[in-house]
């Protein structure tokens, strides 16, 4: 029961944003999607204690897969999950035999140049990628071939929230398993895990690369709901806001990463649109009462509130 209980919570609140705030599901299909991208962001960072600001490539790569096998193959929405995720996983296999061989500092920098290289080369190839026009004009295919998406963002929802949900899944059974606790090890103590015979590279390889799978899927999803795939999604920017939602969340949680993404994004959607400059000093301010106030000591504050509350209450009643 305890197992099942957060994927009911999920559920319960998909079905309630579904129902009362129909008017905000394409925004809701948003941040399914994006949690998708910074729960594979978690992996790395949170459970592999790799520092990275380049991870927006293999989100980028895995939606051009997605776009142009629509434009060009087929427009079946669970093959072009599959191809982003294909994609993905190549992109940080390829670049994790490099990128692996560095610790610290200089891991961080060269995963930002992976992402500039990425970036500048789907600029250049403008005859496939659209430049900087960004790629149009594929159509995705009916769901199953029976939903087929609509204007108003419902179908996308849920499409993009079950994928979230499966995706949520997978991740933490991965990282529950004797690879996941290991890849753990690895993060608390690199030097003792080698020292017990442990493949340090070989495991951080495989995370890597498992990773860039599920930032595929995400990348994917975005493509197929917005039917467009930018530069933008290659760019720093994006690596960026990802980790920043994953410190909101708290790293090395994947629901905290959930948390994160729909706390981020729901500040911006609401502080854009009352000043568009400046809704980033708010986003500042919670990354500082973050990082400077402890999560059990907020935890237990809000639990002797909430004790002091009740007697209250019921005392009135």
């Amino acid at each position: 029961m305890k197992r099942t209980l957060p994927y009911l919570l999920l559920v319960t609140l998909a079905a309630l944003i579904y129902f009362v705030f129909p008017d905000q599901l394409p925004l809701a299909a948003r941040i399914a999607t994006m949690a998708i991208f910074v729960m594979s962001l978690d992996l790395v960072v949170g459970y592999g204690g790799l520092a990275t600001l380049g991870h927006s490539a293999l989100f980028g790569i895995g939606a051009y897969a997605a776009g142009l096998l629509a434009m060009h193959l087929t427009g079946n929405p669970l093959i072009g999950l599959l191809a982003g995720a294909l994609a993905g996983a190549l992109l940080a296999l390829l670049s994790g035999l490099f990128l692996l061989r560095y610790e610290g500092l200089t891991f961080l920098m060269l995963t930002v140049a992976v992402g500039q290289i990425a970036q500048n080369g789907a600029s250049k190839l403008r005859d496939w990628t659209g430049g900087e026009d960004g790629l149009t004009g594929f159509e995705v295919q009916k769901i199953l071939g029976v939903w087929s998406f609509d204007l108003y963002g419902k179908v996308a929802f849920v499409y993009c929230f079950v994928v979230m949900l499966v995706c949520l899944w997978a991740m933490r059974r991965l990282m529950g398993s004797p690879f996941g606790l290991s890849v753990v090890g690895i993060h608390q103590n690199r030097l003792r895990t080698a020292a017990i015979g442990g493949s340090v590279r070989g495991q951080l390889l495989k995370l890597y690369t498992l990773a860039g799978a599920f930032a595929g899927i995400g990348g994917a999803l975005n493509a197929q709901v917005n039917q467009i795939v930018g530069l933008d999604t290659l760019g720093f920017e994006l690596s960026a806001e990802a980790l920043v939602m994953l410190v909101l969340g708290g790293a090395g949680n994947l629901f905290g990463a959930i948390g994160g993404t729909a706390a981020f994004m729901l500040i911006h959607h609401t502080a854009s649109a009352i000043n568009p400059y400046h809704w980033l000093f708010i986003i500042g301010g919670l990354l500082v009462f973050v990082v400077l106030v402890p999560r059990a000591r907020l935890f237990e504050a809000l639990r002797q509130r909430v004790g002091r509350v009740l007697p209250m209450t019921r005392e009135a009643a």
